[in-house]
């Protein structure tokens, strides 16, 4: 499931007519917005709405497939693998969720994000199917539809497919996959998967296949994964039995089923977790090889140029900015070791807001021995929550270092002038977050270096 499904806002709708005579979208600003209307809950798990759709678009599957689920980890999984098959000369297709800036970052064909025309194309045929089908789709299920569509019309060799929640009911899973992966398995959307380990497993071990290589990259994995890949007879690859792998500060190794890699340079994508993605990315190459091989050249050129903005992503200067979408609390502490490695000197200030169907009190838990001061402010929004009780949980937690701002984009910069070039500034705790952090630094109106006239609104405690 998105985290984040926001469309942009501010942008007119303007609309053409269809064969069924009804207003149709033509930019793709209207068509997110459209796509938000169609379907009256933004999650509905089940298959069956989107194997009609799917069944009526007639999509074929020439290309090889690998999916890839879990909490945390899987988009820059995603991206590692991506990145490794484009150096090796694959046409390579990539469906990603949520998205930071702009949607068409969900949906890549050779390395680049596709056009906003692709994309209303695809919507246009989607949309098409969908009523023949005489069903509706939420947000991210038309999304998903429509990226295969793409790909089906891009002439590719193989597509890497990040799952949006939990696996065995996400629109992802009705494309067969020829290697699946799950990353991790840790407690989040416990709404919708189950509210233990051992259901939320279940759930993610529902996009492996009979015969196909399994990999699952947690090493404790919950036993209801591995009961069900043994129940469907899948090949299953356990990180830490199968494969895994050794670090040093300058590089490291992995070993699994197709032997050792040694002297492997440490992943563009930042962070020690990294390696663990990087060690199921090596080993799905190594389940693909007989059908898409690579040479140990590629894997270390596809590390070192993959990138995947937002996860623990330092930004040049000073002071240290770190943007990091961590939502849970698997990946709250994720986040803590890989702060461990920065320089000791200095504070370290949180920029700090997040939905209110997260484990938000955990979170801050993790986080808090990490932090010398908070600045905070709302999401807007009906999942978000507003700078005052995120003050009180904080409060609550024995917080007292912290202040509010009316915005994100002035809790930032707030922090940003009162830090000295010593400080770490963390930028944490939704993908909404880090989007409206960004959003402020490529826009010099927002910048108050540029603009005077900003202001925040400090409430020290």
């Amino acid at each position: 499931m998105d985290e984040r499904t926001e469309q942009p806002k501010g942008e007119s709708l303007t609309h053409a007519k269809s064969s069924h005579n009804v207003d149709l979208p033509v930019d793709l600003a209207g068509w997110l917005t459209y796509l938000e209307s169609i379907h009256p809950q933004s999650i509905d798990m089940g298959l069956d709405r989107v194997e009609a759709v799917k069944g009526e678009l007639k999509l074929t599957q020439s290309f090889a497939v690998i999916t890839v689920g879990g909490t945390n980890g899987k988009g820059s999984t995603c991206r590692m693998l991506e990145s490794i098959y484009h150096q090796a000369g694959y046409r390579v297709g990539c469906y990603l969720s949520p998205h930071l800036m702009r949607y068409n970052e969900r949906v890549r064909v050779g390395g680049q994000d596709v056009t906003d025309q692709a994309l209303v194309e695809a919507f246009i045929a989607v949309e098409k199917a969908r009523r023949l089908a005489a069903v509706s789709l939420t947000y991210f299920e038309f999304g998903t539809l429509a990226a295969m569509w793409v790909f089906a019309h891009s002439s590719l060799e193989l597509v890497v497919l990040e799952v949006g929640l939990g696996g065995r009911l996400d629109a992802v899973n009705v494309f067969e996959p020829d290697c699946s992966v799950v990353t991790s398995v840790a407690m989040d959307h416990m709404d919708y998967l189950g509210d233990t380990r051992e259901l939320i497993g279940f759930e993610k071990a529902g996009i492996f296949r009979h015969e196909k290589p399994a990999i699952c990259a947690d090493n404790d994995p919950p036993q209801s994964l591995v009961k069900h890949a043994e129940a469907i007879g899948a090949q299953l690859l356990v990180r830490g039995r199968d494969f895994d792998f050794k670090s040093t500060p300058l590089q490291w190794s992995y070993w699994g089923p197709q032997g050792v890699r040694h002297a492997l340079p440490w992943p563009a994508l930042r962070g020690r977790y990294q390696l663990s993605n990087a060690a199921a990315a090596l080993t799905v190459l190594g389940q693909m090889g007989g059908r898409c091989p690579v040479s140990i050249n590629h894997i270390r050129e596809g590390m070192l140029l993959a990138e995947n903005p937002g996860r623990f992503q330092v930004l040049p200067g000073q002071p240290t900015v770190v943007l990091d979408v961590a939502h849970n609390p698997h990946a709250a502490a994720a986040l803590v070791d890989s702060l461990k490695q920065l320089p000791k000197a200095g504070r370290t200030v949180a920029v700090f807001s997040m939905l209110s169907d997260k484990e938000i009190a955990s979170v801050i838990e993790i986080l808090r021995p990490s932090i010398d001061h908070w600045w905070v402010a709302g999401i807007a929004g009906p999942r978000g929550c507003t700078g005052d009780y995120l003050c009180t949980l904080l409060q609550q937690a024995g917080i007292t270092a912290l202040s509010t701002a009316r915005d994100l984009q002035s809790a930032f910069f707030a922090a940003r002038k009162s830090a000295s070039e010593d400080d770490k500034i963390i930028v944490f705790g939704s993908f909404y977050t880090v989007a409206a952090v960004m959003s402020a630094l490529e826009d010099p109106k927002q910048d108050p270096k540029q603009d005077p006239k900003q202001d925040s609104k400090r409430s020290a405690q």
